[in-house]
């Protein structure tokens, strides 16, 4: 019996009605494994995983494949953005086995859940250089019948290693006989940014070849390193790198909003999915864009993305959604393309100057259909034409409103409305920086709301600081991952600055304490992914790569760091400096994957502007500081003197609101306005 109805999670509800018996992960499951004694296959995927629905479609729904399956099998059904931990374990054991990973990810393990054979994709036929999902089923089944020990001793191999690659940053204590500026050196900064241009496609922006994905801690990298070095190179690729998907599908051009990642090099054809996340984090890096440059093709990007989160991506009591399918009525992308013929049937006089634009033609720039994306900046396609620039954007933006209206009858992609607290706290500090950066208060507003729905509606007890990870029709459930906690203290930070209440950094550093004594490694460098209670995983990983989304472990470095100013704590700090030593090598040779930590290393370098404001007027002074791009710095901000915060201490004089700045273990005299100092940050 399928055992999925009663989930809350899109993805396992999607597969409620399969023929195959699934199972949540829980002890039902798996203690039912070692009664029987039988081997677990777990599939894992997430509701906008095309490939996932190919898969069901093909073999999860198929009477006999299910028959197979229920007969040899305890079947487990994973919803990666709920149990992330466990999709990263799994994830780490088929990449050591077949070199490759993706989703859907099916791997078989022994009854005590360790892994001994797995992999992605499973055509229902022998196709595509792979073998057919029945042939595997029957294989592995023939295998842990009669080669259990050869089994048994490739999984204690492979649960032998996963262990052993958590086990970094152990040896030894914090070394930090140096000083910070002899740990980290502008020729490491200097590296990084050579070992990133290396891999930078200088025609079509971004970094590799295709697949390309959006690599905002990249392009957030290079503008904070051009902005101390004026290093041309840097700006350029970050600038151009950002421009092209703008310009490209893989930014929707009629909603706004970006898809996952493009599937070829010129931003043309994306992975149709939208992700919380990538919106996130593409704000938070059109953001710095536009203080650097004050171009508004930046500002207004930032509006639609917010505008579309706001749209269908937010639910009424404040919390975002995770993610939009790439699919809709069974075909990728199907939504968001369109045929000539029916723009020129919108359109009418204007369809023409809209399809050259947009390049639309009658066969099609992708399947014999049409992704509507920019070859041209609207200026120079308006001057090699002979239009008025300002009046074609107008005819062009009066197009795009028709076409977003009658693509709002088409039929919907499915929408995974389970509500994540670490994609959350990405998306509320989003709102955070665009409010900073254009002032529309409404930014502000929403941060606020989400934050207060996240620590409400997360929280497993009234008053302590244990959090659920994912909430959904009242529901939350399993505890919280240390990206979930990263990711929110990052968030209260940045509500702190926006709105000058200090109880956000209080419970910042609370969520600080918390994690650092529940997640902890034994060195004191580094955090692991799981909480210290948390018994069904068979190792507790430490993430330290930035992929898709920052790493939990370099988010709580720059925390740590932030903190550790604000509150004057040197074990903050030290904490800190020795998980950022411990990879700084690392940073700087792989910087396009550990992005986070090059970030860090680069505000050891070039130090840290420490902006307190005190006075009546202290709040719309900070918000000051959102005109300029001033890339590491900490602002905070009070009426009086608060004792227990040092740069807020013996800093009030009546009838003045005054700004500090200190850096590097000084600081000048106080001045009336940010604008004031700015030259010298």
């Amino acid at each position: 019996m399928n055992k999925l109805i009663g989930e809350t999670s899109p993805y396992l509800l999607q597969h409620a009605h399969n023929p195959v018996e699934w199972y949540p992960w829980g002890t039902e499951a798996l203690n039912k494994a070692v009664q029987e004694n039988k081997p677990i296959l777990v599939s894992i995927g997430y509701a906008a995983c095309h490939w996932c629905h190919v898969m069901e479609r093909e073999s999860f729904e198929d009477q006999d494949t299910a028959r197979i399956m229920n007969e040899h099998f305890i079947n487990i059904k994973i919803d990666r953005e709920e149990r992330p931990d466990l999709d990263h374990i799994y994830m780490d054991a088929v990449q050591a086995m077949t070199g490759a990973g993706g989703w859907p990810l099916n791997v078989f393990l022994t009854p005590d859940r360790k892994p001994f054979y797995g992999g992605t994709y499973f055509p229902p036929v022998q196709a595509y250089n792979r073998p057919s999902w029945k042939d595997v089923l029957l294989s592995i089944s023939d295998a842990f019948t009669n080669k259990r020990d050869e089994i048994e001793g490739q999984a204690d191999n492979l649960t032998q290693h996963l262990e052993q690659a958590s086990q970094f940053g152990i040896q030894g204590g914090l070394d930090l006989k140096l000083p910070v500026e002899e740990l980290f050196t502008k020729a490491q900064a200097d590296t990084i940014c050579e070992n990133i241009l290396k891999q930078a496609d200088t025609t079509w922006g971004g970094f590799g070849r295709a697949p390309k994905f959006p690599q905002t801690f990249t392009i957030s990298w290079l503008l904070r390193y051009h902005h101390y070095t004026k290093q041309e190179k840097a700006l350029e690729q970050a600038l151009l790198s950002l421009d092209k998907m703008l310009q490209g599908g893989i930014y929707d051009q009629l909603g706004g909003g970006f898809a996952r990642y493009s599937t070829d090099e010129k931003w043309l054809a994306p992975h149709f999915e939208k992700m919380l996340y990538d919106n996130a984090l593409l704000v938070d890096v059109l953001c710095d864009a536009y203080q650097m440059t004050k171009n508004e093709v930046y500002a207004n990007t930032i509006k639609e993305t917010l505008e579309f989160i706001s749209r269908e991506m937010t639910s009424a009591e404040g919390g975002f959604y995770a993610a939009l399918d790439a699919d809709s009525e069974g075909v990728e992308g199907k939504f968001y393309t369109w045929s000539a013929a029916e723009i020129r049937q919108v359109l009418g006089e204007h369809a023409d100057v809209f399809c050259a634009f947009y390049d639309v033609s009658e066969h099609g720039n992708w399947e014999e259909t049409n992704i509507l994306w920019i070859q041209q900046p609207l200026e120079q396609f308006a001057a090699e034409r002979g239009y008025n620039a300002a009046e074609l954007g107008a005819t062009l933006k009066a197009c795009r409103e028709k076409l977003l209206e009658v693509r709002a009858g088409r039929i919907r992609p499915g929408l995974d409305d389970k509500i994540l607290l670490g994609w959350n706290a990405l998306m509320a500090h989003a709102y955070c920086r665009a409010f900073a950066v254009l002032g529309e208060e409404g930014y502000r507003e929403a941060a606020i709301r989400n934050i207060k729905f996240c620590m409400h509606h997360f929280r497993i007890k009234e008053g302590a600081p244990a959090f659920y990870h994912t909430w959904k029709d009242g529901t939350a459930k399993y505890p919280a991952f240390l990206d979930d906690y990263a990711y929110l203290i990052r968030a209260l930070i940045a509500l702190g600055e926006i709105t000058g209440d200090l109880d956000h950094l209080y419970s910042a550093r609370e969520l600080t304490t918390f994690v650092t004594t529940r997640f902890s490694d034994d060195s004191g460098k580094y955090y692991y992914y799981t909480i210290d209670d948390q018994n069904d995983v068979i190792v507790r990983k430490k993430e330290v790569y930035d992929g898709a989304t920052p790493s939990g472990n370099g988010i709580m470095v720059q925390n740590l760091w932030a903190l550790s100013v604000v509150f004057g704590d040197k074990q903050l700090m030290e904490k800190a400096i020795g998980a950022v030593s411990g990879l700084a090598q690392t940073a700087v040779r792989y910087p396009t994957s550990f992005g986070v930590w090059a970030s860090q290393l680069l505000q050891f370098v070039e130090g840290t502007a420490e902006i307190a404001v005190v006075g009546k007027d202290y709040r719309e002074r900070m918000a000051d500081a959102g005109k300029w791009f001033i890339p590491y710095r900490v602002l905070v901000g009070a009426e009086k003197n608060k004792e227990d915060i040092p740069l807020l201490t013996d800093r009030y004089r009546e009838n003045d609101t005054l700004v500090y700045l200190c850096k590097d273990y000084h600081c000048i005299k106080p001045v009336f306005y940010i604008s004031e100092i700015i030259n010298l940050i």
